[in-house]
């Protein structure tokens, strides 16, 4: 029964992107021709979006290809989702990341990224290729959310206070992460005026679809004006300001698959948070929840098509940020993890969740190191297309070796399974 659940919570969250990434890495070499041309054709040029052009005269043009309306239109929709969980996580009274119980994670969480980090810097640096490699620092420094999630209630069992633990190291990361990519891969020549496009589209629909219907409903009985709202409306308002928002990221020349971010605090939710992976979040009823659960099944034919378009190096483009990657995720990030763990709960005073040990925490560490989904991400504009950037995917493939030493580490360690 326990196999079927986890192969459930795969088949839901994370089978499509595995097929769409193993699919990308068998056509990729077997017809890497085909496969770039597919990829990367330009069928639109001088489009009024799309990857800046660099062969155009001035001013730059853009050109729509599938890879740009993938990585950058619909994962617009994946990170709206992981934005969704860290924004509960935070504003909510009861969310994971506030008050004291978070503190150790977040610490944690630091280590994890500044350990990864420090491997790929310091990596680069004894090999002398520094100047050439050092973009791709954050490569590592991500953890994947579901398959890290899988890994770890198959090795700690399903009420292990270390799974908890691992889901708000996990969505601190994802927030960490998101901060990033915003800061320091910006897209072209930034132009941070055209933020002022997203909030002022965040800012209105938060007081016309939002705000307005809630105040005209407190000066009479009954919730008129917010039923009718929810009933007639829906979504679109929000569709309507996140197109917005997403094109002021565009202009901007921050990552546009951020652009809906600021969107979701505009969006009504529920004040109850239980969690991306909670059975009871599927029943509720507020709108940011309706919103995620009519996402879900998008979402997974983008992760699909996220796998394919990013997945596609071919065996020869094995290089030196391969094992920067692979290193900084498979050693950097168990040892942040661990170190920074270890101050925060030993040094520190804030200690480890009840039932949970140092040993627990070192076999978590190894968990987390399997970056994926965000690390295939963040290669794609950490590095131009080409060797480097392929050398680097693969590294973030190969952070699937972690799920096998993590069931090794906990085997080693004697981790008791809590169902």
């Amino acid at each position: 029964m326990m196999m079927y659940r986890v192969w459930r919570r795969l088949e839901e969250y994370s089978l499509l992107l595995i097929v769409g990434a193993l699919s990308a890495l068998i056509w990729a070499n077997v017809s890497p021709t085909s496969y770039h041309a597919l990829i990367d054709y330009s069928f639109w040029q001088s489009a009024p979006i799309g990857a800046v052009d660099v062969s155009s005269a001035e001013p730059p043009s853009h050109q729509l290809s599938p890879h740009f309306l993938i990585n950058d239109v619909l994962m617009a929709l994946f990170f709206a989702l992981a934005g969704k969980e860290v924004w509960e996580a935070v504003a909510l009274k009861g969310g994971a990341l506030r008050g004291k119980k978070a503190l150790t994670p977040l610490i944690a969480t630091a280590g994890g990224m500044l350990g990864p980090a420090f491997v790929y810097l310091s990596g680069a640096a004894v090999i002398g290729k520094m100047a050439l490699l050092a973009r791709g620092w954050a490569i590592p420094t991500a953890t994947d959310i579901a398959f890290s999630y899988l890994v770890g209630r198959l090795i700690f069992g399903a009420r292990h206070p270390a799974v908890t633990f691992l889901l708000l190291l996990a969505i601190a990361d994802d927030a960490a992460g998101l901060a990033i990519l915003a800061i320091f891969y910006p897209q072209g020549d930034l132009a941070p005026a055209w933020l002022l496009l997203s909030a002022s589209a965040a800012l209105a629909v938060y007081c016309l679809a939002n705000r307005l219907p809630r105040m005209l409903d407190a000066r009479r009985s009954g919730k008129g004006a917010s039923t009718w709202m929810r009933n007639r409306l829906s979504f679109w308002p929000y569709a309507v300001a996140g197109a917005i928002s997403w094109y002021g990221f565009h202009q901007a020349g921050i990552h546009p698959a951020l652009g809906l971010l600021p969107i979701i605090p505009a969006i009504p939710r529920s004040d109850i948070e239980f969690g991306i992976f909670a059975e009871a979040e599927g029943q509720q009823a507020d709108l940011l929840n309706v919103i995620e659960h009519a996402l879900k099944g998008p979402v997974q034919i983008v992760l699909f098509l996220f796998g394919l378009a990013n997945a596609g190096v071919e065996f020869s483009a094995f290089g030196d940020a391969t094992l920067l990657v692979a290193a900084g995720l498979i050693i950097g990030k168990p040892l942040g993890i661990a170190i920074f763990g270890f101050i925060a709960a030993r040094l520190l005073g804030l200690g480890l969740p009840a039932g949970m040990g140092f040993k627990d925490l070192i076999v978590l560490g190894c968990v987390a190191a399997i970056g994926f989904t965000v690390s295939l991400f963040v290669a794609s504009v950490a590095f131009p297309a080409g060797d480097i950037q392929d050398a680097a995917k693969m590294g973030a493939l190969f952070s699937f070796a972690a799920a096998f030493i993590s069931v090794a580490a906990g085997r080693v360690f004697a981790i008791r399974r809590r169902q």
